[in-house]
């Protein structure tokens, strides 16, 4: 299969709030080592939304992250095709699949402003938004698994060793192999832990492991959002687990 990255370089700042500015890890539960609600999905088909053909893997993300929210929360799944994934990576980028050349990838802030202001369209004509984001540490892998954890998707992006393409097809999980080379960017949510102590993620249609060291080495960038889709369905966070001088600030996603 053609797979296709799209994820542009990490800008170090650009979310300047920070995950750990507004939780208080302290006063939150530790995550049990398997979680996730990607067992929602029937017959765990994600669909390519595109990012088998174009570098749209930001904004296919972003439809996958709210297709499990809404599961998440108890609503009817929110449905995406192709065309409504492209429409949106066309309205940031400015991308034309008439012209190939436009095919330049996202950067993941200002996806993320656009999904907080704008929303991604699903194929009813509604429009997803989120409501905040903050910006997680780059290889933490206890903060990525609490932030995955508490908000069921949280948004990753990576470097792509050379060995990924492959490993993918293989169904194995993707593992450091000494030697590879980075080939591209790409956003893939995290959406769990299984029992072998593997991160779950959703990458070209499916649902694909990783392991702590593979992920603790090529991610280069990580955004945890707030979806009231899940928020009535959520019993992990209390009011201590928030660090009051933030909250204001994040609830009001001033990012």
């Amino acid at each position: 299969m053609n797979y296709k990255f799209g994820k542009l370089p990490a800008r170090p700042g650009a979310i300047s709030l920070k995950f750990a500015d507004v939780f208080n890890a302290a006063k939150l539960p530790t995550p049990p080592r398997s979680f996730g609600h990607e067992t929602l999905m029937p017959n765990g088909d994600w669909f390519t939304l595109g990012n088998t053909e174009f570098g749209n893997c930001v904004f296919a993300g972003a439809a996958h992250e709210h297709m499990l929210w809404t599961m998440a929360g108890g609503s009817p799944r929110a449905k995406f095709t192709t065309k409504d994934v492209l429409s949106d990576y066309s309205a940031v980028t400015g991308f034309d699949p008439t012209k190939p050349e436009t095919d330049q990838g996202t950067d993941m802030q200002t996806a993320a402003a656009y999904r907080q202001k704008i929303g991604i369209i699903d194929a009813a004509g509604v429009r997803h938004k989120i409501a905040a984001y903050s910006n997680l540490a780059a290889g933490n892998l206890d903060q990525l698994a609490l932030a995955a954890w508490l908000f069921d998707a949280v948004g990753v992006g990576v470097q792509c060793p050379s060995s990924m393409s492959d490993q993918f097809d293989a169904s194995v999980p993707w593992s450091v192999v000494d030697g590879d080379s980075i080939v591209g960017g790409h956003y893939i949510p995290c959406v769990g832990r299984n029992s072998n102590g593997n991160l779950l993620f959703l990458s070209w249609g499916k649902l694909h492991a990783a392991t702590p060291e593979w992920v603790s080495k090529y991610m280069d960038e990580g955004v945890a959002y707030l979806s009231l889709e899940i928020i009535n369905a959520s019993t992990k966070l209390s009011p201590e687990a928030f660090n009051p001088d933030s909250l204001t600030q994040y609830l009001r996603g001033l990012t």
